[in-house]
């Protein structure tokens, strides 16, 4: 992680778009209501989920790459830590993702190397609601 706890704040201000990587139609899961909070308090966002759904009304793209720039530049990262390098690879080839938040309990020092060398900004192990909650 290259990004202080002191900085959050000021990124859930600047990103008020932002892609949900893993958006989850089952509304049991974090990666489902943890987007629909941030929704309710203000934030816009789309997902990719590798099948399509329409749960919670987000619009749900199968790569990083399909995604609006604008929603793209901050992702919001819904995967198993062994995963990271994968969605690294795709932030990396999609472009335009200035910033990577992976989750509470998901981190991959070496897969957040990678993103920091590449220019990308990275939180890991933490819950967007909690942060909300913290500042707003």
């Amino acid at each position: 992680m290259n990004v202080k706890d002191s900085e959050f704040k000021a990124l859930l201000e600047k990103y008020k778009k932002f892609a949900v990587y893993g958006l989850s139609p089952d509304a049991t899961k974090a990666s489902h209501y943890v987007p629909l909070y941030m929704r309710d308090h203000g934030w816009e966002m789309v997902g990719t989920y590798p099948k399509d759904h329409n749960a919670g009304g987000f619009k749900i793209y199968k790569t990083l790459k399909e995604i609006p720039a604008e929603y793209r530049k901050f992702v919001d990262v819904f995967r198993s830590s062994d995963r990271i390098d994968e969605v690294v690879d795709e932030a990396i080839e999609a472009g335009g993702v200035e910033v990577l938040w992976l989750q509470l309990g998901i981190s991959n020092p070496e897969a957040e190397v990678r993103a920091e060398k590449a220019g990308i900004k990275v939180v890991s192990n933490r819950c967007l609601i909690i942060e909300h909650k913290k500042y707003f």
